[in-house]
């Protein structure tokens, strides 16, 4: 299937059958990964951009069926960082080298419109040139806007999937297809670089849905997209499912750099559990982003979203360096800048 990964590369965008057609070919992955790197390199030559991972709370009001922080599961002991514990979390990333810190929690109602923008003007206050990025989930645009006229600069919030009968097999009846998608569209409408992005082997998944989202995140044209393999958690219903596949995401992961070839794609956290050299390999296919963990160790241990999070060693801030040396050794570098989108070079 060259030709049609070929085109790709040519034209950026692919029909819902081509791309049936190449998810159900034997992919020559030796050749997208060199085509995925070209791409890569022409956009951000061999720059890996570092995120300092914050997770916030892993208190959520809802009930998705994959994940381990759902509101009925009531064996995760829950938690919450404080305005001050989350400032002590972004001083420590910044004299480390972060200039991104990427706030992440479940849909907490604790967190209210005045606390999160007194939260993201402090971190703005004491770290001008840094970047804030948001990932708290479904908000109203006015919520949203507030977020950004307090200086967040980017918000993360997973599609999951852009097959409504999809969405609605890996969720609860109250929530909505529909307003997950508007809420994406109505983060750019505010001035957001957002980020959306889905699970590779989520249960129910099809060629045909995976189509539907590569699809729908070419009309998005998100500026970053997160993508990683699902894995099972024990105390939620999909507890016995097969986890995803991390090669099958590492293809996703080229397919995206050819398709948004100046997005922002993380090597992400659920890579590297399944794969010890997890995060390499996604930057060997394209990724260009990855995001050690700055949370304190109370909160990495439980924020379970699946089971055996990658929660120690490079995932571990005071690790950095470390990190570092793996990202050299396959011939990139890490930069201390906020990594912002680029528009792509003509």
């Amino acid at each position: 299937m060259k030709s049609l990964i070929d085109k790709l590369e040519r034209e950026n965008t692919l029909s819902k059958e081509e791309w049936i057609t190449l998810l159900e070919s034997k992919i020559d992955t030796e050749y997208l990964f060199e085509r995925a790197r070209k791409v890569q390199s022409e956009n951000y030559g061999n720059d890996v951009y570092i995120r300092g991972l914050i997770e916030i709370s892993n208190y959520c009001k809802n009930d998705c069926l994959y994940c381990g922080i759902r509101c009925s599961n009531k064996n995760v002991k829950r938690y919450r960082l404080t305005k001050e514990e989350i400032l002590s979390c972004c001083k420590n990333g910044y004299e480390l080298g972060f200039r991104t810190f990427v706030l992440q929690g479940g849909e907490d109602k604790f967190y209210t419109d005045d606390l999160m923008c007194d939260i993201i003007k402090s971190i703005k206050k004491n770290h001008p040139d840094c970047a804030i990025t948001l990932s708290i989930g479904e908000k109203t645009k006015e919520t949203y806007q507030k977020y950004k006229n307090a200086g967040a600069d980017r918000y993360l919030l997973r599609h999951e999937t852009a097959d409504k009968k999809h969405y609605q097999s890996l969720h609860p009846e109250k929530m909505s297809f529909e307003n997950r998608q508007k809420c994406l569209f109505d983060l750019k409408e505010v001035g957001f670089q957002v980020g959306c992005g889905f699970m590779v082997g989520s249960p129910y998944q099809t060629s045909e849905t995976l189509a539907k989202d590569m699809l729908f995140i070419k009309k998005l044209n998100p500026h970053m997209v997160g993508i990683g393999p699902f894995i099972s958690q024990k105390d939620s219903p999909f507890k016995d499912m097969k986890n995803g596949s991390a090669d099958k995401t590492l293809i996703f992961v080229a397919l995206l750099r050819l398709m948004l070839p100046n997005a922002l794609l993380p090597a992400t956290t659920a890579l590297g559990t399944l794969l010890e050299d997890g995060r390499e390999k996604g930057i060997l296919a394209g990724a260009n982003v990855v995001m050690p963990n700055l949370s304190p160790k109370f909160a990495k241990e439980n924020y379970t979203l699946y089971d055996n999070k990658l929660s120690t060693g490079c995932e571990e801030a005071s690790h950095l360096l470390e990190l570092k040396k793996r990202i050299e050794k396959i011939g990139y570098k890490i930069v201390i800048s906020r990594g912002d989108y680029k528009e792509r070079r003509k």
